[in-house]
Order: C-alpha cells, then sequence, then structure tokens
C-alpha cells in the first residue's frame, strides 16, 4: 500500500470524547451487513498509526478481537446486556477505564454501531469520573459532541451511575492497598505503584486495579460550551485538551480554566 492507504482509513462516525486520550466509534469494518474485512483491516491500521493502545469493545459477541490480536492492539471487551441492567458491567467498565487513561493510554471505545448504548456510557463515565458535574450536562455535551440525540436507552444507562460504586471508593480501596505495601518496601519504593496482572475479564484483557484513579482531580477545565469548534471527525471540540502524559483531570460545566494567582496591585 502507498500514499494515504499506507497509514489507513478513519473508522465511521469517528470521534474524540477526551482529546487523544479517549475516542468512540461505530466497531471497525462496519455494523452487521455492512461489516468488511478489508476495511476493517484498512481501520486497524489507522487506529495503530494514531497511538491507539487499547480497543474496549461493548459487543455481547466477541467479533474482531482476532483481528486486534492479528494486529497487536490490546483489547478489552465488556458485553453490555440489552436489558437496562448494566450496573455491575459498568462497574467493572469505569474504573478499568479511568485507569487506563490515567495511565496514558490512547483508548477507542465501540459497540456495533455508535447509538445510545456507546453514547449512555460514554456519557456515565463523565459523571461517574466527576469530569462533568451531574446527568444532564453529560448527556447535552455527547449530542453536542456527537451532534445526535440520545434517546431512552442512553439516557437509562446514565440514570445507573448513581448506583455504581463511586470514584472515591476506589480510590480509597487502592490507598489502603498502597499503605499495605508500603509497609513491606523501602521508603523510595513504598509511594510508588507497580503495575499487577489485573483482573481478567470475560474474553478480554483488562487494566490492572493499580490503574483505578488515584489522580482523580488533576488537570485541565473547560464547559462544554466553550467547545463550539475543534478537529475532531463529528467537527465538535473533545471535553479536554492538553492533558499531561497520564492525566485525567476534571471538566467542570461551569466554570473555565482557573489561572495562577497574579500579582497583587
Amino acid at each position: 500500500m502507498r500514499g494515504r492507504w499506507a497509514a489507513g482509513i478513519v473508522p465511521r462516525n469517528f470521534c474524540w470524547i477526551i482529546k487523544d486520550h479517549l475516542a468512540v466509534s461505530e466497531r471497525p469494518g462496519g455494523y452487521a451487513p455492512n461489516h468488511r474485512k478489508v476495511r476493517r483491516h484498512e481501520e486497524l491500521l489507522w487506529l495503530r498509526a494514531q497511538g491507539f493502545t487499547r480497543v474496549v469493545s461493548l459487543l455481547a459477541s466477541t467479533h474482531n478481537l482476532h483481528a486486534y490480536d492479528e494486529l497487536r492492539l490490546e483489547w478489552s471487551r465488556f458485553a453490555m446486556p440489552a436489558a437496562s441492567d448494566t450496573r455491575d458491567v459498568l462497574a467493572e467498565l469505569y474504573p478499568a477505564l479511568h485507569g487506563w487513561l490515567r495511565n496514558g493510554e490512547r483508548v477507542l471505545l465501540h459497540q456495533e454501531e455508535l447509538g445510545d448504548c456507546v453514547m449512555g456510557v460514554v456519557a456515565g463515565y463523565l459523571l461517574w469520573s466527576e469530569i462533568l458535574p451531574d446527568g444532564p450536562r453529560a448527556i447535552t455535551a455527547m449530542e453536542q459532541l456527537l451532534r445526535r440525540q440520545m434517546g431512552t436507552a442512553g439516557r437509562m444507562i446514565v440514570s445507573v451511575v448513581e448506583e455504581v460504586p463511586s470514584l472515591e471508593s476506589f480510590t480509597s480501596l487502592d490507598g489502603g492497598a498502597a499503605e499495605a505495601e508500603g509497609k513491606a518496601a523501602s521508603p523510595q519504593d513504598a509511594g510508588a505503584g507497580e503495575p499487577g496482572d489485573g483482573d481478567t475479564g470475560a474474553q478480554g484483557r483488562t487494566a490492572s486495579p493499580e490503574g483505578r484513579a488515584e489522580e482523580a482531580r488533576e488537570g485541565a477545565a473547560a464547559s462544554p460550551e466553550s467547545q463550539a469548534a475543534g478537529d475532531t471527525e463529528q467537527g465538535a471540540a473533545p471535553l479536554t485538551e492538553g492533558l499531561g502524559e497520564g492525566e485525567v483531570g476534571p471538566v467542570r460545566a461551569d466554570q473555565g480554566e482557573r489561572p495562577g494567582p497574579g500579582p497583587r496591585r
């Protein structure tokens, strides 16, 4: 392959949610009868060329997983149920996703098509991780980014987030584990986490427990209202810009980036 085809092609409906960290699209290669093996290969080449380190599938099936293995793309699968009982899946997905993003991974999340399920899951993550302060703002942000309305199924997923164990609960658990390890470690190593084997999810590789959200309140802030233009495939600006390596910080919908203290007059 030569020219632009050597770097692959952009997956359908690709859109950044958190710039250079988290993106969504429909299933690489197309969904249902529109799926094409050649297109899937080209789209995966593009993802790899763009530095994506992990693909997260919400499919109930194992479709595409062998293709990710062939191109040495790490993957994880969290099968989203068709019904509204999504609490258990979200309780596994959100801490794992937060850990990957905090560790500087570039993640693509997809289901068969880019619809209510993906929109609801991502809006729920923005709420759960305290990037946005409430459900209505998370829903509005997703609708603006993807330029489509979220239906009942997606809104029900967002409503379930309040039943998912909070980010602080995982932070406190990790803090207790780190303290226990620190008693046996040297003073230089006591504060440093080392990736473990992690939990094994259904049919996939998942993040290590240490990747769960110790720095949830760091990073930049920007309001959805200020994100009218950007460089995503959908045309709307992603929620965060200029995050440092491994940082996933909150974006408050009602405040802009806080300036540093200036000289007193």
